[in-house]
């Protein structure tokens, strides 16, 4: 069921002319298309920042550290079956 003000905005757009309609719709879609290239980029960028990240000598060594700090606990909790 769709928002108030989603009910009120249908309302108003089915007074605009069709040409009007059109540009709304040409407006929504380029929008549309903005914010999914925006998107992609800043995952793109974020993967690129996991993977240098990942092959940055210094976090490995820090990962190995914490790997080795948590290792006494990793079968807490765990039963035998």
């Amino acid at each position: 069921m769709p928002s108030q003000v989603l009910s009120q905005m249908e309302k108003r757009i089915n007074h605009l002319s069709g040409k009007e309609q059109l540009w709304l719709i040409e407006l929504l879609a380029h929008r549309l298309r903005e914010n999914s290239i925006k998107s992609s980029i800043e995952k793109s960028a974020f993967e690129s920042q996991l993977s240098a990240m990942a092959m940055d000598t210094e976090v490995r060594v820090e990962l190995q550290k914490i790997g080795q700090e948590f290792a006494v606990a990793e079968a807490d909790g765990l039963e035998s079956r």
